[in-house]
This record gives structure tokens, C-alpha cells and sequence, in this order.
């Protein structure tokens, strides 16, 4: 890919998991890291929309680079689609993994309906135009943790035509079905053509 790609984020096991869906499509993409010091970044918006272009920005505005965010929850339909954007400080503002899923464990206690679903919404910011795409896995939340090959409420999460949590699955299965593969797709797939449309512009 002839264009430099980063990710806005300092979390390094969403880099791990987008650079396993991207190297497929033959794309890298780099952390925001490698750019030197970042600003810190408040996410304040009330959407993930909103949460991912806070991030990207705010690397752009920096750096003036190609950049995209991704801001990703669990909906639960029982407890009116919390966690939501406050997914990763369910439990706190430490970011806690085991703590957020045994606190909706421990919400979900007596919930028969165990319906919810994964969203990723990335923002991407490319030769200075804003972009979004969607991505949204359903399925439902199991009764206990189970698996340690993910992150985040991998161990609690079944996708839906699945009897197996993400965690169990490991990457190679979750990346092919995962909300953040959906919204990836989309994203690599107009970058795609950015690429194509520029070589054949020469």
C-alpha cells in the first residue's frame, strides 16, 4: 500500500487484531505510536461515532497524517444497551477486563434475555476528509467467562450461529466475524480503491 496508515490508539492488542485482518489484504497499518508523543485525548462525545473522530482527530490535527479511530462497545438489550460507549470503564475508569465482566455478570444475574451485540464504529480521516463505517456482530452473553484467547468481554460474548465465546474461537474465526472485521472490511475496501485509483492516475 502506497499511503501510510495510522491507528489512533494506544490500545496494542486492537492494533495486533486490525494488522491480523489487514495483512490478509495485504495493508499495514501502523500505530499512532510510532508518530512520537500524542496529546491526551478526551473521550467525551456521547456516541461512537463521535468517540472515534475525537481520537482520529486529534492525532491529525497533530501530525497532519492519513489516520482512523475505532470506538467499539457491548449493547446488552436487558440493560438498555449498557455498557455502550462506557464499555471499557464499566467497572471504573481503570479499564479493568475481569472487573467489567463480572460486574455484568453480576448485572445480568437473573436475565433470561441474554441478547446483545458488538458495535465498532470507525472514524477515518483521509487527505482531509472524514469517513465513517459500521460494523455490528450479534449474539448473545453467556452465563460464565469462558476462553483466553481475547480480550476485552470476549470470554462472555456468543456470537449468534456460534456455541463458542470469542475468546474460545481464538483470531483466526473471530477475525472473519467479528463486529471489528465487519467495519474493517468497509474501511480497507475504500482504501482499496484509493490505492487503485491513484496507480492508474500515473
Amino acid at each position: 500500500m502506497e499511503t501510510k496508515l495510522y491507528f489512533a490508539t494506544g490500545n496494542l492488542n486492537k492494533v495486533q487484531e486490525v494488522n491480523s485482518i489487514a495483512s490478509a489484504l495485504g495493508i499495514e497499518v501502523q500505530s499512532c505510536l510510532e508518530l512520537g508523543p500524542l496529546t491526551e485525548v478526551i473521550e467525551n462525545g456521547s456516541s461512537f461515532s463521535e468517540n472515534a473522530l475525537i481520537k482520529a482527530m486529534a492525532v491529525h490535527d497533530q501530525y497532519l497524517v492519513n489516520v482512523f479511530a475505532e470506538d467499539s462497545g457491548l449493547e446488552v438489550m436487558a440493560l438498555d444497551n449498557a455498557p455502550g460507549i462506557f464499555s471499557g470503564r464499566y467497572s471504573g475508569s481503570e479499564r479493568n477486563d475481569t472487573a467489567n465482566n463480572e460486574l455484568l455478570l453480576k448485572n445480568m444475574k437473573s436475565i433470561e434475555n441474554r441478547r446483545a451485540r458488538f458495535v465498532t464504529v470507525i472514524a477515518l480521516v483521509f487527505e482531509g476528509k472524514i469517513h465513517y463505517y459500521e460494523g455490528i456482530a450479534e449474539g448473545n452473553i453467556g452465563w460464565e467467562m469462558k476462553g483466553d484467547k481475547g480480550f476485552g468481554y470476549d470470554s462472555l460474548f456468543v456470537p449468534q450461529g456460534y456455541n463458542r465465546t470469542f475468546a474460545q474461537m481464538g483470531p483466526d474465526v473471530k477475525n472473519k466475524i467479528s463486529h471489528r472485521a465487519k467495519a474493517f472490511g468497509k474501511l480497507f475496501e475504500f482504501l482499496e480503491k484509493q490505492v487503485s485509483f491513484s496507480k492508474d492516475k500515473k
